[in-house]
This record gives C-alpha cells, structure tokens and sequence, in this order.
C-alpha cells in the first residue's frame, strides 16, 4: 500500500519529473482540504504502481503555490514527466482522481 507523500520545495522537482503525480495544494485551515485527505490516501492505495499521490502545505511551500498560481484550494494537479497534464480545483471523489491518474 502506498501512502501520501509529504513534498517540499526541496524534494518537488525530483518527485514530479517521472512518471505520473498527483499533487494536492493544501493548507492546515481548510475545512475542503482536511476532508479530501483520506480520499487521497484510498487513491494512493488504489494507484499504487501507476501513478504517485502527494501534498504540498502552500504555508510551508509558498515559492510552489506561487510558482503554479494556487489562488484556490485544494488545488490538484496531475503532473507526467514533470508536465502538468491535468488541473482541478476543490473536493473530488475518488473515482474521478483515480480515472484522471489512469487516464494521464
């Protein structure tokens, strides 16, 4: 079972450049972000082998949240071969990451 990495503004670039990614943009306040962490963990599980699942504090991290514009969150992108290739903002199900992770 794979579960949720933590990334920073260190380990992001080495993280995202292979392969298929899923990063949440989050912050410890928000209420939509607290409820989309355990849908991130069953995805993670579920795309384990396929794709990757990670989260970035935008407090922590705040040179990424500008660098990818997050004005919203949870901000989700799905990033292959360091591409962004998809981009989605709000709560999601997870059925619908994990059709957008196979489907990346």
């Amino acid at each position: 079972m794979s579960a949720v990495k933590h990334l920073t503004a260190e380990s992001f670039e080495a993280e995202t450049s292979k392969g298929i990614v899923l990063v949440d943009f989050w912050a410890e306040w928000c209420g939509p972000c607290k409820m989309l962490a355990p849908i991130l963990e069953q995805v993670a599980a579920e795309v384990n082998g396929i794709a990757t699942v990670g989260k970035v504090n935008i407090e922590e991290c705040r040179d990424l949240a500008v660098k990818y514009k997050i004005a919203n969150i949870p901000a989700l992108f799905i990033f292959k071969d360091g591409e962004i290739v998809n981009h989605m903002v709000g709560m999601k199900d997870k059925t619908t990451l994990v059709n957008a992770l196979k489907n990346a």
